[in-house]
């Protein structure tokens, strides 16, 4: 029998070299794999309940998460009827990063698993970073408040109109209140002046109430109590900046003040005079040749304004479907830090989100006392946003404070309607430019 010879200790270094480099190898792929399947841990996808800490108070919010994946997921607040929606970061394996779209502020959370999330809302305004809320999100709680099996008999019926007084040191407007109530569920919307709270969802447990909203921008919390007399008491606490008390009393002819006589021309005014810059430094004003003859709305607005952005949604599709008619559109926007540069971050997000097509520009910072001064024709700014009409001689024909949504039912038909009469019966007018220059010819 042929011997076979023993590998030397040469042949076994080459041996194992060898294996240690295709161990090398496929240490990438592997780690690779690893990583994916780390980066495909994620939410379960469904119903949730988030429950923001406001010092100490929970302020709950619901949301549904769409999606397997970070990549292609879609991260909905849910408001009654109402829906927001927005896209989902994975910044590292257990952190998400939740954009509020336009609004300068995010949700950062740890997935500590498949079913909880804990983490903050924070403002990313540079001049406001450190203003965190935290909260918890915890999956297939399908409920805001209460429980239902934990539901108490409501000891009042709730539904129609109320007057809402304002109880505060510092003067504030007062409100109105539009409740529907089924049952122990509670829906609704406050109104003020400057707008509305957007759609507000809760629950009445015996003598007692509570209505939350989150839609990206700051989180509100009402709540309160039923009097014996059937009217309220209550506190509004409009997540990391104030909270107010209030009383209520049911009031079907209750009205706001009149929101075209609120901000109006100084005496001896008829028109508006502005210039601003728009987002590439270029001055923009009412007396460019683009706006000579044309019928023209200045919307007052702010990138951060709830209900500047829902005037923003109505609007953006409206100049698309009219703009050929002879109408034009200027936004000034008044942002939370006065810097163009901050600016252009801001309202380019705007413009991209909503698909505007008109002029914005740069007001400064974000105070009514500001906007004022600047715009000196008016008496004052009484609330974002503002939409100032002018006519094709570039008279200013309304002024309209504030903006109210669809939650509002009526009045925001109400708004729609009249909205579009005047635009009508302004656009129907002669363009005195024309005469002008048919006169020359």
């Amino acid at each position: 029998m042929k011997t076979i010879p023993m590998k030397t200790s040469h042949s076994v270094s080459r041996f194992t070299s060898l294996l240690a480099l295709i161990a090398t190898a496929m240490l990438p792929l592997a780690t690779a794999h690893a990583g994916s399947a780390e980066k495909a841990q994620f939410l379960k996808p469904g119903l949730w309940r988030g429950a923001f800490d406001v010092n100490g108070e929970t302020l709950p919010f619901e949301f549904q998460v769409k999606g397997k994946r970070a990549e292609d997921a879609t991260f909905t607040l849910i408001n009654g009827k109402r829906r927001d929606d927005f896209k989902v970061q994975q910044t590292a394996p257990d952190t998400l990063f939740i954009k509020m779209n336009t609004y300068d502020a995010a949700i950062e959370a740890k997935i500590e698993s498949r079913e909880r999330i804990v983490g903050v809302y924070k403002s990313l305004v540079p001049s406001q970073r450190g203003s965190d809320l935290p909260f918890v999100g915890e999956y297939g709680k399908k409920y805001r408040f209460v429980e239902p099996v934990k539901n108490v008999k409501p000891s009042a019926d709730l539904n129609g109109k109320w007057a809402i007084e304002i109880q505060s040191k510092e003067p504030g407007n007062n409100q109105v209140a539009l409740l529907q109530q089924k049952g122990n569920q509670l829906g609704g919307v406050f109104m003020t002046v400057v707008g509305d709270t957007r759609e507000l969802a809760g629950t009445v447990q015996g003598n007692e109430f509570f209505l939350s909203g989150f839609t990206g921008p700051s989180p509100v919390l009402i709540k309160g109590t039923i009097e014996e007399d059937g009217s309220l008491n209550g506190v509004i606490s409009r997540g990391i900046y104030r909270t107010t008390k209030f009383a209520g009393r049911k009031q079907d002819q209750v009205e706001l003040p009149d929101p075209y006589k609120l901000t109006y021309l100084k005496p001896g005014y008829s028109k508006l005079d502005f210039t601003f810059p728009d987002l590439n430094g270029q001055p923009v004003s009412l007396s460019d040749a683009k706006y000579q003859g044309k019928v023209v709305l200045v919307e007052i607005i702010g990138s951060w304004c709830p209900n500047c952005t829902d005037q923003t949604r109505f609007l953006a599709p409206w100049y698309r479907e009219n703009r050929q008619r002879g109408v034009e559109v200027i936004a000034i926007a008044f942002e939370q830090e006065d810097s163009l540069e901050y600016a252009k971050y801001t309202l380019s997000k705007l413009r991209e989100f909503f698909g505007i097509e008109y002029d914005i520009v740069f007001g400064g910072i974000a105070d009514k006392k500001v906007a004022t001064e600047k715009l000196g024709a008016l008496n004052f700014m009484a609330a974002f946003p503002t939409t100032i009409v002018i006519d094709r001689k570039g008279d200013v024909r309304e002024i309209y404070t504030g903006y109210t949504g669809e939650i509002t039912g009526d009045y925001f038909k109400e708004y729609v309607g009249k909205f579009n009469e005047t635009m009508d019966t302004l656009l129907a007018e002669p363009n005195p430019f024309d005469a002008k220059v048919a006169a020359r010819q």
